[in-house]
Protein backbone atom coordinates (compact mmCIF):
# COMPACT_ATOMS: atom_id res chain seq x y z
CA UNK A 1 0.00 0.00 0.00
CA UNK A 2 1.20 3.57 -1.34
CA UNK A 3 2.04 5.96 2.08
CA UNK A 4 -0.13 8.92 2.27
CA UNK A 5 1.23 11.18 4.87
CA UNK A 6 -1.42 12.78 6.73
CA UNK A 7 -1.58 16.22 7.18
CA UNK A 8 -3.72 16.70 9.87
CA UNK A 9 -2.51 14.77 13.44
CA UNK A 10 -3.80 14.35 16.88
CA UNK A 11 -1.83 13.83 19.66
CA UNK A 12 -2.47 11.82 22.39
CA UNK A 13 -0.83 11.83 26.00
CA UNK A 14 -1.02 8.48 27.80
CA UNK A 15 -0.29 9.94 31.37
CA UNK A 16 0.29 7.53 33.57
CA UNK A 17 -0.72 3.96 32.70
CA UNK A 18 -0.77 1.27 35.26
CA UNK A 19 3.16 -0.67 34.36
CA UNK A 20 5.44 -0.54 37.83
CA UNK A 21 7.10 2.94 36.57
CA UNK A 22 5.88 4.70 39.81
CA UNK A 23 8.95 4.41 41.29
CA UNK A 24 11.30 5.44 38.49
CA UNK A 25 10.32 8.78 37.72
CA UNK A 26 9.21 11.28 40.41
CA UNK A 27 7.39 12.74 37.09
CA UNK A 28 4.97 9.87 37.17
CA UNK A 29 1.69 11.12 38.26
CA UNK A 30 -0.24 9.13 41.08
CA UNK A 31 -2.82 10.58 42.50
CA UNK A 32 -5.96 12.01 41.23
CA UNK A 33 -4.95 16.03 41.60
CA UNK A 34 -1.40 14.98 39.91
CA UNK A 35 -2.92 12.68 37.33
CA UNK A 36 -5.51 15.67 36.36
CA UNK A 37 -2.40 18.22 36.82
CA UNK A 38 -0.37 16.16 34.56
CA UNK A 39 -2.84 16.48 31.41
CA UNK A 40 -3.66 19.86 32.05
CA UNK A 41 -0.46 20.61 31.29
CA UNK A 42 0.10 18.13 28.22
CA UNK A 43 -3.23 19.74 26.90
CA UNK A 44 -1.62 22.78 27.04
CA UNK A 45 1.16 21.50 25.21
CA UNK A 46 -0.67 20.47 22.20
CA UNK A 47 -2.23 17.20 23.42
CA UNK A 48 -5.66 17.26 22.16
CA UNK A 49 -6.62 14.16 23.84
CA UNK A 50 -5.42 12.97 27.58
CA UNK A 51 -5.62 8.98 28.30
CA UNK A 52 -6.49 8.40 31.79
CA UNK A 53 -5.58 5.68 34.46
CA UNK A 54 -5.49 5.69 37.77
CA UNK A 55 -3.56 4.77 41.02
CA UNK A 56 -3.68 4.41 44.23
CA UNK A 57 -1.79 7.95 45.86
CA UNK A 58 -0.26 6.63 48.63
CA UNK A 59 1.86 3.49 46.63
CA UNK A 60 1.47 4.40 42.81
CA UNK A 61 -0.15 0.95 42.50
CA UNK A 62 -3.05 0.80 39.32
CA UNK A 63 -6.54 0.98 40.88
CA UNK A 64 -9.65 1.08 39.49
CA UNK A 65 -11.62 3.21 41.62
CA UNK A 66 -14.37 4.85 40.55
CA UNK A 67 -13.97 8.27 43.06
CA UNK A 68 -10.45 8.78 41.47
CA UNK A 69 -11.61 8.21 37.83
CA UNK A 70 -14.38 11.26 38.90
CA UNK A 71 -12.15 12.96 40.15
CA UNK A 72 -9.65 13.22 37.83
CA UNK A 73 -12.15 13.88 35.13
CA UNK A 74 -13.76 16.54 36.86
CA UNK A 75 -10.08 18.45 37.50
CA UNK A 76 -9.37 18.22 33.65
CA UNK A 77 -13.01 19.87 32.86
CA UNK A 78 -12.86 22.26 35.20
CA UNK A 79 -9.57 23.36 33.87
CA UNK A 80 -8.80 26.42 31.49
CA UNK A 81 -8.28 24.27 28.78
CA UNK A 82 -9.96 22.13 26.26
CA UNK A 83 -9.30 18.76 25.59
CA UNK A 84 -10.73 15.31 24.72
CA UNK A 85 -11.40 12.65 27.51
CA UNK A 86 -9.88 9.14 27.20
CA UNK A 87 -10.54 6.67 29.80
CA UNK A 88 -8.60 3.20 29.78
CA UNK A 89 -10.99 0.23 30.56
CA UNK A 90 -8.76 -2.04 30.55
CA UNK A 91 -8.26 -3.25 33.92
CA UNK A 92 -10.69 -6.22 35.38
CA UNK A 93 -9.26 -8.59 33.36
CA UNK A 94 -5.94 -9.82 34.82
CA UNK A 95 -5.18 -13.97 35.16
CA UNK A 96 -1.98 -14.86 37.13
CA UNK A 97 -1.78 -19.08 37.14
CA UNK A 98 -0.49 -20.77 39.53
CA UNK A 99 2.81 -22.89 38.71
CA UNK A 100 3.41 -24.76 35.34
CA UNK A 101 2.50 -28.04 37.06
CA UNK A 102 -0.82 -26.75 38.88
CA UNK A 103 -2.24 -23.74 37.15
CA UNK A 104 -4.92 -23.83 39.07
CA UNK A 105 -6.20 -22.57 41.69
CA UNK A 106 -5.18 -18.95 40.00
CA UNK A 107 -2.89 -17.07 42.12
CA UNK A 108 -5.17 -14.35 43.64
CA UNK A 109 -2.58 -12.02 44.76
CA UNK A 110 -2.14 -11.24 40.81
CA UNK A 111 -5.57 -11.78 39.82
CA UNK A 112 -7.85 -9.03 39.04
CA UNK A 113 -11.03 -10.53 37.34
CA UNK A 114 -14.51 -8.74 37.32
CA UNK A 115 -17.40 -9.03 34.52
CA UNK A 116 -18.43 -6.70 31.58
CA UNK A 117 -20.30 -3.72 33.87
CA UNK A 118 -18.10 -3.19 36.67
CA UNK A 119 -14.83 -2.97 34.25
CA UNK A 120 -17.05 0.06 32.21
CA UNK A 121 -18.71 0.85 35.91
CA UNK A 122 -16.35 4.19 35.75
CA UNK A 123 -16.81 5.28 32.40
CA UNK A 124 -20.92 5.18 33.00
CA UNK A 125 -20.27 7.42 35.98
CA UNK A 126 -17.58 9.56 34.24
CA UNK A 127 -18.85 9.92 30.60
CA UNK A 128 -15.29 10.53 29.04
CA UNK A 129 -15.65 11.33 24.75
CA UNK A 130 -13.29 8.47 24.63
CA UNK A 131 -12.51 5.03 26.04
CA UNK A 132 -10.35 1.56 25.30
CA UNK A 133 -11.31 -1.24 24.67
CA UNK A 134 -8.27 -3.76 24.63
CA UNK A 135 -9.38 -5.97 21.66
CA UNK A 136 -7.51 -8.94 22.20
CA UNK A 137 -5.79 -11.33 24.83
CA UNK A 138 -2.36 -11.80 25.00
CA UNK A 139 0.53 -12.64 27.87
CA UNK A 140 2.47 -9.63 28.76
CA UNK A 141 5.88 -9.63 30.10
CA UNK A 142 5.83 -7.74 32.97
CA UNK A 143 5.01 -10.30 34.98
CA UNK A 144 4.10 -13.66 34.61
CA UNK A 145 0.19 -13.20 33.60
CA UNK A 146 -2.55 -12.91 31.13
CA UNK A 147 -4.57 -9.85 30.03
CA UNK A 148 -7.96 -11.57 29.41
CA UNK A 149 -10.46 -10.54 26.79
CA UNK A 150 -12.84 -13.28 25.46
CA UNK A 151 -14.84 -12.52 22.94
CA UNK A 152 -17.75 -12.20 24.79
CA UNK A 153 -16.79 -9.91 27.27
CA UNK A 154 -15.51 -7.74 24.27
CA UNK A 155 -18.81 -7.87 22.54
CA UNK A 156 -20.48 -6.80 25.69
CA UNK A 157 -18.13 -3.96 27.26
CA UNK A 158 -18.46 -2.73 23.20
CA UNK A 159 -22.51 -2.57 23.39
CA UNK A 160 -22.23 -0.80 26.56
CA UNK A 161 -19.54 2.05 25.27
CA UNK A 162 -21.55 2.36 22.14
CA UNK A 163 -25.26 2.40 24.30
CA UNK A 164 -23.27 5.44 26.65
CA UNK A 165 -22.37 7.39 23.39
CA UNK A 166 -18.94 6.78 24.25
CA UNK A 167 -16.70 5.91 21.12
CA UNK A 168 -14.58 2.93 22.07
CA UNK A 169 -11.09 2.93 21.09
CA UNK A 170 -9.74 -0.38 19.94
CA UNK A 171 -6.33 -1.07 21.41
CA UNK A 172 -4.72 -3.48 19.11
CA UNK A 173 -1.80 -4.99 20.10
CA UNK A 174 -1.94 -8.03 17.10
CA UNK A 175 -3.15 -8.21 13.78
CA UNK A 176 -5.87 -10.66 15.20
CA UNK A 177 -6.97 -7.72 17.28
CA UNK A 178 -7.57 -5.78 14.14
CA UNK A 179 -9.35 -9.16 12.37
CA UNK A 180 -12.08 -9.24 15.38
CA UNK A 181 -12.76 -5.50 15.63
CA UNK A 182 -13.85 -5.73 12.23
CA UNK A 183 -16.31 -8.45 13.42
CA UNK A 184 -17.67 -6.47 16.16
CA UNK A 185 -18.26 -3.93 13.38
CA UNK A 186 -19.35 -6.01 11.23
CA UNK A 187 -21.96 -7.30 13.92
CA UNK A 188 -23.23 -3.65 14.96
CA UNK A 189 -21.54 -3.98 18.52
CA UNK A 190 -18.93 -0.85 17.31
CA UNK A 191 -20.14 1.80 14.94
CA UNK A 192 -18.39 2.44 11.32
CA UNK A 193 -15.88 4.19 11.09
CA UNK A 194 -13.89 2.82 14.34
CA UNK A 195 -11.08 4.24 16.04
CA UNK A 196 -7.98 2.32 16.13
CA UNK A 197 -4.69 2.55 18.57
CA UNK A 198 -1.80 0.32 17.22
CA UNK A 199 -0.21 -0.78 20.12
CA UNK A 200 4.17 -1.64 19.00
CA UNK A 201 6.99 -3.03 21.02
CA UNK A 202 4.54 -3.94 23.67
CA UNK A 203 5.60 -7.53 24.96
CA UNK A 204 4.57 -10.25 23.76
CA UNK A 205 2.76 -7.99 21.02
CA UNK A 206 3.40 -6.49 18.01
CA UNK A 207 6.96 -6.11 17.75
CA UNK A 208 8.01 -2.33 16.95
CA UNK A 209 9.86 -2.89 13.52
CA UNK A 210 8.45 -1.09 10.81
CA UNK A 211 7.60 -4.10 8.46
CA UNK A 212 5.42 -5.15 11.75
CA UNK A 213 3.86 -2.16 11.92
CA UNK A 214 3.36 -1.73 8.24
CA UNK A 215 1.28 -4.95 8.28
CA UNK A 216 -0.83 -3.69 10.86
CA UNK A 217 -1.62 -0.10 9.23
CA UNK A 218 -2.48 -1.93 6.24
CA UNK A 219 -5.02 -4.08 8.47
CA UNK A 220 -6.57 -1.10 8.83
CA UNK A 221 -10.21 -0.43 6.96
CA UNK A 222 -10.34 2.55 4.72
CA UNK A 223 -12.21 5.19 6.72
CA UNK A 224 -11.09 3.81 9.89
CA UNK A 225 -9.27 6.34 12.09
CA UNK A 226 -5.80 5.35 13.53
CA UNK A 227 -3.00 6.18 15.67
CA UNK A 228 0.07 4.32 16.92
CA UNK A 229 2.82 4.34 19.56
CA UNK A 230 5.62 2.39 20.63
CA UNK A 231 7.65 1.70 24.01
CA UNK A 232 10.58 3.48 25.18
CA UNK A 233 13.10 4.89 22.84
CA UNK A 234 11.24 4.09 20.27
CA UNK A 235 8.38 6.24 20.97
CA UNK A 236 9.37 9.25 19.18
CA UNK A 237 10.45 7.44 15.88
CA UNK A 238 6.84 6.17 15.84
CA UNK A 239 5.98 9.95 15.97
CA UNK A 240 7.32 10.25 12.49
CA UNK A 241 6.48 6.96 11.34
CA UNK A 242 3.05 6.88 12.26
CA UNK A 243 2.26 10.27 10.32
CA UNK A 244 3.99 9.18 7.57
CA UNK A 245 1.88 6.17 7.65
CA UNK A 246 -1.47 7.99 7.51
CA UNK A 247 -2.09 7.94 11.50
CA UNK A 248 -2.06 9.91 14.34
CA UNK A 249 0.25 9.75 17.59
CA UNK A 250 0.36 9.08 21.25
CA UNK A 251 3.37 9.84 23.49
CA UNK A 252 3.28 10.05 27.26
CA UNK A 253 4.89 8.64 30.63
CA UNK A 254 2.71 5.49 30.29
CA UNK A 255 4.74 4.39 27.69
CA UNK A 256 8.30 6.41 27.79
CA UNK A 257 9.88 8.08 30.98
CA UNK A 258 12.21 9.78 28.69
CA UNK A 259 13.03 12.70 27.08
CA UNK A 260 17.02 11.57 26.03
CA UNK A 261 19.31 9.48 27.50
CA UNK A 262 19.39 9.53 30.56
CA UNK A 263 17.09 12.47 30.82
CA UNK A 264 13.43 12.21 32.73
CA UNK A 265 10.48 13.87 30.67
CA UNK A 266 7.61 14.99 32.25
CA UNK A 267 4.44 14.58 29.97
CA UNK A 268 4.71 18.01 28.34
CA UNK A 269 7.86 17.72 27.19
CA UNK A 270 7.28 14.72 25.71
CA UNK A 271 3.96 16.17 23.90
CA UNK A 272 6.23 19.15 22.96
CA UNK A 273 8.53 17.06 21.45
CA UNK A 274 5.98 15.47 19.15
CA UNK A 275 4.42 18.33 18.45
CA UNK A 276 8.34 19.73 16.83
CA UNK A 277 8.76 16.62 15.30
CA UNK A 278 4.78 16.68 13.46
CA UNK A 279 5.20 19.97 12.46
CA UNK A 280 8.60 19.16 10.57
CA UNK A 281 7.09 17.17 9.15
CA UNK A 282 5.03 19.17 7.60
CA UNK A 283 1.70 18.57 9.34
CA UNK A 284 -0.82 20.39 11.30
CA UNK A 285 -1.45 19.72 14.88
CA UNK A 286 -5.18 19.63 15.48
CA UNK A 287 -6.70 21.01 18.41
CA UNK A 288 -9.86 19.09 20.48
CA UNK A 289 -12.73 20.39 19.00
CA UNK A 290 -11.75 19.23 15.45
CA UNK A 291 -10.93 16.03 16.84
CA UNK A 292 -14.40 15.98 18.16
CA UNK A 293 -15.66 17.01 14.48
CA UNK A 294 -13.40 14.51 12.75
CA UNK A 295 -14.46 10.66 15.16
CA UNK A 296 -17.91 12.60 15.66
CA UNK A 297 -17.05 12.58 19.25
CA UNK A 298 -19.63 14.40 21.92
CA UNK A 299 -18.35 16.04 24.58
CA UNK A 300 -20.66 14.99 27.72
CA UNK A 301 -21.37 16.22 31.44
CA UNK A 302 -20.74 13.56 34.08
CA UNK A 303 -23.78 11.88 35.86
CA UNK A 304 -24.81 13.56 39.12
Amino acid sequence: MPLTMNREVFITCAVTGSGGTQDRSPHVPRSPKEIADSAIEAARAGAAVVHCHVRDPETGAPSRKTEYYREVTDRIRAADVDVVLNLTAGMGGDITFGGVETPLPVDAAGTDMIGATERVAHVAECRPEICTLDCGTMNFAEADYVMTNTPGMLRAMGRMMTDLGVKPEIEAFDTGHLWFAQELVKEGVLDDPALVQLCMGVPWGAPDDLNTFMAMVNNVPAGWTFSAFALGRNQMPFVAASVLAGGNVRVGLEDNLFLDKGVLATNAQLVDRAVGIVERLGARVIGPEEVRTKLGLTKQAPRG
